[in-house]
Parts: structure tokens; sequence; C-alpha cells
């Protein structure tokens, strides 16, 4: 049997079920069941998963739970949860969420047991981090830790800078954190700016120690740190390694005993609960990332042991794909109506776009069908001033995903109030519209109405409750690449122009299209007048 999903009699349902629902509306969907909203929301853990509002009816969710099926989504979840090798074109497990499982199921990769080694590296951020919360680990000149800075790049900085900035009202006093990961010498720079050296740690975050953007700013920062203080033995209290290269974290001038390593089973982009976490950790305490990996665990074992219907991961991938599949919807809207989730449509972005942005199946033929949507977004109410016009009148179906906290960790209750009552009115407006006639014969307020959405109510923003919802998007991200046949877990897109650049710094690239090598001629010349 093809593994090509559109070859399934499942696929073809689903688009059945898709057709017959063309000229249908929402609101009549409301208007035909009064316990839409009932039948049509979940709540898990202080979390409730509302997807009423969207253009799809009992058949059409019916199909595609059998498309899931017949797919084996079922099968796959086994393989990923017990550290089979799904990540095919690496010849590597999968198993980030063997970081947050507090107990011992005796999962083994090349011979060696996983859990052992997960716990000993939390044993070691658990001690690190009493270590420079109560001053035992002090600067070269005998001065307190105060200031963190993480240097990384992608999922080395992105998923602890969200996390750190998600879990603000969490973070210590006593602890400033600041995230570097461009290239471009102006990130690094206004950081260098605000911080003294005798208070400050640097982590280096990379498994290869060699990534460059990282190494380059990490070498920076190592020259700015010798030349405040005077000395290069200052490194070993300065830096610490978050990597798996011992060789290279010595020869940097990091102690091996503060190298805190992962193995090559956790991805990039999925790391931020592996010792890539220490950031995260030194800011909030370990005991509040203990919770959010914590909360990351329980929607693991709600993804592990729902029925698919009732799964709301899996209900979450099913509405991806038959917006992406059967709708032609080339985007996906991430719109949380909270600052703190400020970074939260970037991490997703990198999340689903890197894992599922292919263009061959694991088979390595070319696909048929479309796989990851455009992820974009911004917080509430800021994109309404920006975007929303597009997604209430624009040509194309934008799904978006609306996510509120019911209570703040402020005390300014009207902002919070019309906050959320932004949330709801967006989503409801994107739902109705407006006809001609309710304005007033005017097609310029007309709005066309039959936008779909989800929302997510989060009862608080605590790092329990945030660590479940990042776990419901991994566990997504993954169920749709297993529809569509691909591996979620490479990421040889990247490869390729970095590759050039490496060359054009070692002046090997000498034949260049004229557009590259007139680009380069313009650099030079305005760079030595």
């Amino acid at each position: 049997m093809s593994n090509n999903p559109t070859q399934k009699k499942e696929w073809h349902d689903v688009d059945t079920a898709q057709k017959a629902l063309v000229d249908t509306s929402l609101k009549s969907l409301f208007d035909e069941d009064s316990k839409r909203f009932e039948t049509h929301s979940i709540s898990f853990e202080g979390i409730l998963f509302d997807y009423s509002k969207h253009l799809i009816d009992h058949t059409a969710l019916r199909a595609l739970i059998k498309l899931a099926e017949a797919c084996d989504v079922e099968g796959w979840r086994a393989k990923l949860l017990t550290g089979e090798k799904i990540n095919t074109t690496e010849d590597r497990a999968v198993l980030h969420t063997a970081l947050r499982d507090p107990k011992d199921r005796g999962i083994v990769v090349d011979g060696e047991e996983v859990y052992p080694f997960v716990e000993k590296t939390l044993r070691q951020m658990q001690a690190f981090d009493k270590d420079i919360a109560s001053g035992a680990w002090r600067g070269f000149t005998g001065k307190k830790i105060q200031t963190i800075v993480n240097i990384g790049i992608g999922g080395s900085h992105l998923g602890p800078n969200l996390v750190v900035d998600a879990l603000t009202p969490y973070k210590r006093p006593s602890i400033q954190t600041h995230f570097v990961a461009n290239i471009d010498g102006a990130d690094l720079n206004s950081v260098l700016e605000q911080i003294d050296p005798e208070t400050t740690l640097f982590l280096v975050a990379s498994k290869t120690f060699t990534t460059q953007e990282t190494m380059e700013n990490a070498r920076a920062a190592r020259a700015w740190m010798i030349e405040k203080l005077g000395s290069e033995n200052c490194v070993t209290r300065h830096f610490v390694a978050l990597s798996t290269n011992e060789e290279a974290v010595k020869a940097f001038g990091i102690d091996p005993d503060h190298m805190f390593a992962f193995k090559d089973w956790v991805g990039g982009r999925y790391s931020l609960w592996s010792a890539i976490g220490l950031s995260i950790v030194l800011s909030i305490g370990f005991d509040n990332f203990k919770k959010l990996l914590d909360g990351a665990h329980a929607a693991d074992k709600h993804f592990r042991t729902a029925e698919l219907g009732d799964n709301i991961p899996v209900l979450m991938a099913l509405l991806g794909i038959w917006y992406r599949n059967f709708w032609k919807a080339g985007s996906h809207a991430v719109l949380p109506y909270a600052e703190n989730l400020n970074l939260l449509p970037l991490y997703l972005q990198q999340l689903d776009m890197e894992s599922n942005g292919k263009r061959v199946d694991r088979e390595g033929e070319a696909v048929t069908y479309d796989t990851a949507p455009v992820i974009f977004g911004q917080p509430g109410t800021n994109g309404q001033h920006a975007f929303y016009q597009m997604l209430h009148q624009g040509t194309d179906i934008v799904p978006c995903d609306f996510i509120g906290i019911i209570r703040p960790d402020h005390t300014l209750k009207k902002h919070h109030q019309l906050l959320l009552n932004n949330l709801v009115a967006q989503s409801q407006a994107l739902m109705l519209g407006r006809t001609l006639k309710e304005a007033n014969n005017n097609p310029h307020r007309v709005f066309p109405g039959g936008r779909p959405s989800s929302t997510f109510l989060l009862n608080k923003l605590d790092p329990y409750t945030l660590g479940i919802l990042l776990a419901f998007y991994e566990h997504k991200i993954f169920v749709q690449g297993v529809i569509w046949n691909i591996n979620s877990y490479d990421q040889f897109g990247v490869e390729l122009g970095k590759e050039l650049a490496q060359k054009l710094e070692k002046g090997e690239n000498t034949e260049l299209d004229g557009s590259s090598q007139g680009l380069l001629d313009r650099i030079k010349k305005q760079s030595s007048s």
C-alpha cells in the first residue's frame, strides 16, 4: 500500500466531506446545534480548547479521524514515545518526551538506557542553580552572579527565550537574563553595553560547539571578558557550555565539569526541556523548571492515552490538515492575547516550518500535496492594528489560534477585561462576518465571515500550564508529519546557504552568478571607502 496519503480511500472521503461543506456557513452550524460549543471543546488541566468555530461537521471530523488511523498515527506515536529511530534520514530516535518523564520506562537507545542520563543532567542543573542562587558560585573577582547571557541560535535560543519571557512573573529579581543569537554584531554589542563583566555568566549553547553564529558571538564575548577582567583565567568562572563536544569546550577554556550535555535524540527546536533550558532554570529556579517539565509530561500522557477524537493535539493536527490540504489555506495565524507570549508565534514558526516544511517524503519521493503552512502572528491587541484587516476581508482564508489567559499576573483588571473582550469579539467577527444589508449597502464594510479559529483559554499562565501548551503544539506537528509521510525531525534546508556563506568567508566561491558577484563588489567598495 502506498504511503502517499492522497492515494488512500480515507483521503478521498475527507475531500468529499469538504465539498459537502463548501456552501455551509459557520453560523448555520451553530444554529443547527445548540450544544456545538459543549461537543466541540475539551478541558484539560486548566486549559480549555474550543474548536467549535471551525468549518467542520461530524461527518468531516469522522473522516479526518479515519485518515489519521489509515496513516497509522497511533503506531507512529508508539514509535516516537518508545525511542524508535523515526528520524530515519539521520538514524536518530526522537525523545524530547523522555526529558520530562519522571518515571523510568526502560527506554534504551544504542544500548544505553535513557533515564539515568536524563536524571543525572537534571541533578547537575539543579545543583548549579543552587550554587548560582546562593552565591557559592562567584565570578573571577569574587562577586556574585547577577546576569545570565545565553548565546545560541535557533532552538538553542527561541525556546528558552520564549519561556523566560512568558514566565516573567516567576523570574528571580536577583538575576537578569539576556539572549544573543544574531550574527549581526549589534545584537551582542547591545547586551555587552548593559552588563557588568564581574557579575555576568555566559551560557554557550551549541551541541557541536561549532555553530558559526553562536561561536563567533561566544569568541567575541570571551575576548570582551578577558579585556575587562585582565586575565584568560576569568573564562572558567564566567562561561559554561551546553554542548556535547568536550574537546572543543576545553579548547575554548571552559572546564568540562561546567559542560551540560544532551544527546543527539534531542532535536534543537525540541531542546528547551534539556540542558539547553539552563537559562530557564537560572531565571525562574529549578523548581519552576520542573513544573514546566511536569506540565509537558501531562500533555504527553494525554497525547498517548486519549482517543483520537478526544485528543487535543491530534484534533489540532487534523484541523491543520483539513485547511492546508482541503481548503488550500497557505498560512496559519497564532494570536496570543498575552504580552508575555510575545515570542510564541516566532517560536511556533520555527517549530512548525522547520519540522514540516518538506518537499520530499520519508522515501525521498517528491510530495504531490501541500505540507507546512506559513506560521505568523503577533500578540493581541497589537495585531488587530496590523494584519487583522487581511484576516477579516482578505481573499485568503487564514485559520487562527487565539490564546487567552483568564487570570493575569497583574492588578490592572480593566485592561485585562478589555483584552479578553477583544479576543472573544475577534473570533466572533471572523466567524459571523457582516452582510451587505448589515453594512447599510456599503460593500467596503462587508465581512464575508466563515473564517475559522480555535481558542485556548488558560486559567493562568504558569510553568505547568505553559509546559502543556508547548507540548500540545509539538505533538500537533508530529501528527501532521505522520499524515504527510514526511520526516519532521531533520532540517537539511538550512544547510546550503550556510555552506555557501562559509565558502565566501574562505574565498573559495569563485564561480559566482552576476548578481551575487555584483553585490559582493558593492559591499567591498563601500566598506573600504
